[in-house]
């Protein structure tokens, strides 16, 4: 099993990149969640700003 987890002596840069590539992971899903909510926001805000333009 250690054999395993020391890959050869390669461990530090094999488990650096899984890191890596969980920490981009995590940072994208993070980013797509800001931005979603950002485009909720302004959408809201413009049927608000067209309703209250529309008159009636």
């Amino acid at each position: 099993m250690s054999e395993f987890f020391s890959q050869g002596g390669y461990a530090f840069f094999v488990w650096g990149a899984y890191g890596m590539v969980a920490l981009v992971l995590v940072a994208e899903v993070l980013q797509l969640r800001l931005q979603h909510r950002t485009i909720l926001a302004r959408l809201s805000r413009l049927a608000r700003l067209s309703q209250s333009s529309r008159p009636e």
